[in-house]
Parts: C-alpha cells; sequence; structure tokens
C-alpha cells in the first residue's frame, strides 16, 4: 500500500512538471529602465498651515508621508527646523514607502517640516510643510462658552471636549477661516454634550454656507424629544433659490417661531448666522444685520436637553424631514448670554477683519448696526442719540441723523495734504442746512483749518457745499443741488488735493474750486458725522436728520476713473 501512494505522488509531480513546461510561460527578467526622476513625496499630515492646539505645552505629533520613485528609493531623512528626528533606509516596497512617525517633543511657535527623499542614484527631493504649535485657545468675547473651528477636528477649543459622530460627517478645504470648515453628509452629524452651556440667556454664532439639496434641514438642535417644548431648534426651509433660516424654542408649556430671513442660495456666500435666546424675546442676525425678532413669553425650558446636535435636526427634532444638512459650517461659538447686535457686529470684526478695498482707503464705516470703523475696529463716539434706519443703500442698516445728535471719531492717521470722502446720502430737508462731515479746531467760527462738508436750501432742493482751510485763508466750493422730492440714494464723492476741490454726485462732477495752497490741519483732532457741531454749528449748521450709509475716506485725491469705480461697485 505504501508503494502505490508513493507511485501516486510521482504520477502527480510528473504532470504538474509537465504542465509548468507545456501552457505556462518562464519567469522572464524585465528590465527595469533608466532611472529617470527623483523621487516623490506627497504628506498627509502636518498640511501646509496645519495649526496644533492642544492644552500641553510640549506636545507630540503624528507625521504621515508617502515616497514614491520609478526605480528604487535609497533612504529618506525627515527633519523637523533642519534637525534630523528620524532616517529611513530599509524598505519593503523599493518603489514606494507609505511612513508615520511619531516626533514627541514639538513645542509652541511655528515650525518647518522637511523631508528629504533620494534614490538609489542619489536624485533627491525636498519638501517642504510650514506648520505651527499654538497655545491653547483663551477665550475672545465675554460669555464664550464653545468654540469649534473645524480645523481638521471637532474639538471644542473651550473645553477640549471632541464631539461625537452620527454617520460620516466630514470637512470641506472651501472654508471660511483656518484650513477646513465642517461638511455635512446624508443621514450624519455631530452631538456633543451640553454641561456648562445652557443658561436663562443663550446666544450661538457660525460662518454658514447653505446647500439646498434637501430643500430643508436642522442646523443646530437642542432637545428633550419629540416634544418642542423644551431647548431649540435652528432649522432651515425653502428652495433651490431661497432659504428661509428659522428658530423655534420650547419655553415648558409652549414654544416661540422666529422666522428669520432668507439666504441667497445662488449666490454661494458664507453668510455669519446669529441668534440669540432671552427670557424676552429671541432675534436672528445675517452678517450683524437683525433680521427678526419674536416674542417667547417666558424663559427657555432646558429640562431634559442634554446633548446638542450640529448639522441636524436629528434626533429630536428629524420630523418635517428636518434631517441632516448638507451645507458648509465654520468657525462655531456659543455664549451663554443674549448677545447685542453691535457685540455680534465686533464677533465679526474681529474674526474677519476688513482689508481695504480701494487704494488709499484709511477709514470704513458702513453702519450696519454699529458704529465702528472697520480698518482699525474703532467705534465712534455718540453725541446724543444719533440712531440706524432699517434700510440702508446696501440693504442692511445706515446712519440716521436726530436732533442735537452726531458721531465723533478721533483723526489720527486718516488725512494728509491730499484726501477725500465718499458716502451714499439720502438728504433730509428739515432742517433746511446742517452739517454733513466736518474737522476743524477749538477756534470760534475759524474755517482756516480742516474742512466743512455741508447742505443748505430748501424742503425740495439741497445744495451740498465744501469749505476748506488753507492756514491763512479758505476755498470755497458750492457743489451740487439734490433733489431733495425724489427721496433717492445719492452718491455723494468730494476730493481736496493741493491745488483744488471737487464734488462728484453718481460718479459725475459736479463743481471743482482752485485751493492756494494745501489744507492745514493744525489743532484738528477729531472728524463730526452728521453735524457741523462743535467747530461750525454757527449759521445753524447743526445736526443733519438725514441718512448715510458706507462712509469711506482716503489719504488721497480720487481720480475720475476711482469715484466711478466706487460708484459702480454699488
Amino acid at each position: 500500500m505504501k508503494k502505490f501512494k508513493n507511485i501516486i505522488l510521482v504520477i502527480v509531480v510528473s504532470l504538474f512538471a509537465f504542465s509548468c513546461e507545456d501552457g505556462i510561460d518562464d519567469i522572464t527578467k524585465v528590465d527595469p529602465g533608466a532611472d529617470a526622476t527623483a523621487p516623490i513625496i506627497k504628506v498627509n499630515y502636518p498640511l501646509e498651515g496645519t495649526k496644533i492646539q492642544v492644552k500641553e505645552i510640549v506636545t507630540s505629533i503624528n507625521i504621515q508621508f508617502e515616497v514614491t520613485d520609478d526605480i528604487e528609493i535609497g533612504k529618506i531623512d525627515v527633519f523637523i527646523d533642519n534637525v534630523k528626528i528620524v532616517e529611513f533606509s530599509e524598505f519593503k516596497d523599493y518603489r514606494r514607502a507609505i511612513k508615520e512617525y511619531l516626533h514627541t517633543n514639538l513645542t509652541n511657535g511655528a515650525h518647518v517640516l522637511k523631508i528629504v527623499a533620494t534614490d538609489i542614484e542619489g536624485k533627491a527631493t525636498i519638501k517642504l510643510i510650514n506648520f505651527e504649535k499654538v497655545s491653547p485657545y483663551t477665550t475672545l468675547f465675554n460669555g464664550e462658552v464653545l468654540y469649534m473651528s473645524f480645523d481638521g477636528d471637532y474639538l471644542d477649543l473651550i473645553s477640549f471636549k471632541t464631539a461625537s459622530k452620527v454617520g460620516t460627517p466630514g470637512f470641506t478645504t472651501a472654508s471660511f477661516a483656518g484650513l477646513n470648515a465642517y461638511k455635512g453628509a446624508t443621514d450624519s452629524y455631530l452631538t456633543f454634550p451640553t454641561t456648562g452651556l445652557l443658561s436663562a440667556e443663550f446666544s450661538a454664532g457660525f460662518w454658514y454656507k447653505v446647500d439646498a439639496s434637501p430643500d430643508r434641514s436642522g442646523i443646530l438642535t437642542i432637545g428633550k424629544d419629540d416634544n418642542r417644548t423644551q431647548g431649540f431648534r435652528l432649522f432651515r426651509e425653502g428652495s433651490g433659490a431661497k432659504q428661509r433660516i428659522k428658530l423655534n424654542v420650547g419655553t415648558g408649556n409652549g414654544e416661540s417661531w422666529n422666522d428669520g430671513g432668507e439666504i441667497d442660495v445662488a449666490a454661494g456666500q458664507w453668510v455669519y448666522v446669529a441668534f440669540t435666546i432671552s427670557p424676552i424675546n429671541t432675534k436672528i442676525y445675517f452678517n450683524g444685520i437683525l433680521m427678526n425678532t419674536a416674542g417667547t413669553g417666558a424663559s427657555v425650558d432646558w429640562s431634559g436637553c442634554n446633548s446638542m446636535s450640529i448639522g441636524s435636526g436629528a434626533p429630536t427634532f428629524s420630523y418635517w424631514d428636518h434631517k441632516s444638512d448638507k451645507s458648509s459650517i465654520d468657525e462655531l461659538r456659543i455664549f451663554n448670554k443674549a448677545l447685542s447686535q453691535s457685540e455680534i457686529q465686533n464677533i465679526i470684526n474681529v474674526t474677519n477683519p476688513y482689508t481695504p478695498k480701494y487704494a488709499g482707503e484709511t477709514f470704513y464705516m458702513p453702519f450696519n448696526g454699529t458704529n465702528t470703523e472697520l480698518i482699525t475696529n474703532t467705534e465712534a463716539s455718540k453725541i446724543g442719540l444719533p440712531t440706524f434706519a432699517g434700510s440702508g443703500f446696501s440693504g442692511g442698516n445706515s446712519y440716521k441723523g436726530a436732533t442735537d445728535s452726531y458721531l465723533t471719531y478721533p483723526i489720527n492717521g486718516l488725512f494728509g495734504n491730499e484726501f477725500s470722502g465718499s458716502f451714499w446720502y439720502k438728504v433730509n430737508g428739515t432742517p433746511d442746512r446742517s452739517g454733513i462731515l466736518v474737522v476743524g479746531n477749538n477756534v470760534p467760527e475759524n474755517r482756516n483749518q480742516g474742512f466743512r462738508l455741508f447742505r443748505e436750501g430748501s424742503p425740495t432742493n439741497q445744495r451740498l457745499k465744501l469749505n476748506v482751510g488753507t492756514g491763512n485763508g479758505e476755498s470755497w466750493n458750492d457743489g451740487g443741488v439734490i433733489d431733495v422730492t425724489a427721496g433717492e440714494w445719492v452718491h455723494v464723492v468730494f476730493t481736496v488735493s493741493q491745488t483744488k476741490s471737487t464734488i462728484y454726485f453718481n460718479g459725475v462732477e459736479m463743481l471743482s474750486s482752485t485751493l492756494s495752497t494745501k489744507v492745514d490741519w493744525t489743532g484738528c483732532n477729531s472728524l463730526s458725522i452728521g453735524s457741523g457741531a462743535p467747530t461750525f454749528s454757527y449759521w445753524d449748521h447743526k445736526s443733519d436728520q438725514s441718512n448715510l450709509d458706507e462712509l469711506r475716506l482716503f489719504n488721497k485725491a480720487l481720480s475720475l476713473t476711482e469715484v466711478q469705480k466706487i460708484y459702480n461697485d454699488k
């Protein structure tokens, strides 16, 4: 029997050998060819601009990268700040190396990761990545209790707790700020414990780029169950063209609805959405502009509200199809107070500082609910009770003058030997004269320093004029006339060079007047907005009850082309 088994084994081996000889090609050596290119390096972490923010002063970083070569990798050297931290010289796959290295001594500050990959013929590639280890986040705003930057993680930088994922939410590099933003996905969202976040007053703000598909979704939700008498629900509803942001707040025995405002989907822009909840009312703001106010009748009831959902109405408000949101969210902040409009505008100004739009621009005040100059983020001082009109030229608010009321602002750094001013203006013919923009000194009835832009006329026509002080004299420009009865916004620009002044309406020159010499600023410290007071209140050039919007100042005399560009940018 044993001999028979051996015979069968010999036959099987013989057949296998025969099949290898007949029908299957021999393995032949392939020439790899010439070594034509240097290695290719792909760094997966850290990325260019990465900011590592943890509690520890010294932390670790897991460096992740991939190197490929057309023939064979010789070695890979890894440096941080030009100090070699590791070298790789043995590779299982000699053409492709996927590597990780945990560096355990990363300190605060800016750093440069350098990876040098060399092939067997000595050709080398160098890859540089700039990244930063920053200090733990310090709250920037009064009442701030949560801040998520979404820069590649779901970490609250105040509590250092990380939100939990449901489904597969992700990130987009098309962020508003930083490296990434939250990007929603179908049946996906984040949850975060509400411990330390809830109070009788509550606010949240974030940058939002809406995705209108599906046509409705939840955005931020804190609830107890499917009953809307606890917590709140911020959500959206609409179409592919417009999406309305709404807020529902539970007050224990009832609920409050705020129909908010609409976002233009087609614009594809980031919008700063903020909402506030107090025992009296709720408010919704877009880009610092109040959209709608709704009464609450009672304080928000937080009973049983243990978790916040980000990017969905689920699990407590998924009915009516308020499910996951595919939109992008960035820079989420929560506050334990009902923010004022000026506080919301300040958050926008601090986190998204204004960059001058035009050459020579030294001052920009859009009057969107605040009197803040955005280049320096400085608030103008109020005299009396100047207010805001709800419909400014730019769609938000505008400055609205009142009797014996105006703004003052320090002029340091604003003006030079040449200067200009630009603003949108809806004139009020009552009173029949007033100051508009004035810079003077404290010498009574002295017009030899600074300038005075003012108006005079009747309830039907108002003439805008300019007076410029030249040290030993003054120059007058009688400007042009605005039809009061038309009730229209007019774009007003005035320019002052060392030889002349010019006034423009809607990009068209009204009048130029010569100057004997340059403007004299001796003793001039302050700009008055909306009045001739305190240095030009004589001849009844006092407070102006007109509307003023989009005020800009320049340290140059604008050309006609520049004036028309500003006008056409409306």
